[in-house]
């Protein structure tokens, strides 16, 4: 009987778990990718046909963040975004042919041109913005049903440093500049493929002004009177506890 590997079984972005949200145990397959730890973890997509094992279910991978450790989680987030790099680069982006898995590495080979794709990460600045000594400013996703209020983030551009988006995205969504930009932390957050890079600036000047298809309100919120804000685990809870109890930047 062959060994049994532990294994991240993803349909889109749901893990599959057990009651106690510990992973299966599986027999390795040769579509599996396996991790750089061996055979012993692998991921694996979840067909639409395939069967989900009795006295198992599948899990938003969200909803995992504030139940698992920060390694599990990361193992899971590296899990779910090489899953997503395999999926999307079944044709090379060069020629048109049909790639095929390096043996060894993390690349998908094109056999007619040699050219390798490899997974990107595509990095997100996240910024945490005060004002004074006792304020802070929380944005409302244009998206989000809810009534949580989060940060200022998005994607870095081409050319352009990590401080340079932040003052870009803050100007951009809520019309504002600021000042005293400061590295804070990081994380890999697989949705798809991102990395969240922590930054914490100080307000300089300006009225809010929101970019209306991003942002549904923005607000400077007294320490003692926050809305509901990012759960615990993501990066978001982690700075603005950082800023208004002066806590590390912890996440796990």
């Amino acid at each position: 009987m062959s060994e049994l590997s532990l294994a991240y079984i993803f349909h889109h972005h749901q893990l599959l778990v057990d009651k106690n949200l510990q992973l299966p145990k599986v027999e390795k397959l040769a579509s599996d990718i396996g991790f750089s730890s061996g055979d012993q973890v692998i991921a694996r997509d979840l067909l639409a046909d395939d069967a989900i094992p009795e006295g198992y279910q599948l899990i938003p991978i969200r909803q995992l963040i504030s139940q698992w450790t920060k390694p599990q989680f990361e193992q899971a987030s590296r899990a779910v975004q090489l899953l997503e790099w395999r999926r999307n680069h079944k044709f090379c982006s060069h020629c048109g042919h049909k790639t095929e898995v390096h043996p060894v590495e993390y690349a998908m080979v094109c056999p007619a041109c040699r050219y390798h794709q490899y997974p990107r990460v595509q990095p997100c600045v996240i910024t945490v913005i005060t004002r004074g000594q006792d304020e802070i400013l929380l944005a409302k996703n244009a998206k989000n049903t809810s009534n949580m209020y989060g940060l200022i983030a998005g994607f870095v551009e081409v050319g352009e440093t990590l401080e340079e988006a932040v003052k870009r995205e803050t100007l951009e969504e809520v019309g504002l500049h600021v000042k005293n930009v400061t590295y804070l932390s990081s994380q890999p957050w697989p949705f798809p493929s991102n990395l969240m890079l922590a930054f914490k600036a100080e307000y300089e000047s300006g009225d809010i002004v929101l970019q209306e298809e991003e942002i549904s309100d923005a607000q400077f919120f007294k320490f003692d009177q926050l809305p509901e804000t990012p759960f615990s685990g993501s990066i978001a809870h982690a700075m603005i506890e950082h800023v208004i109890h002066n806590t590390p930047m912890q996440l796990d």
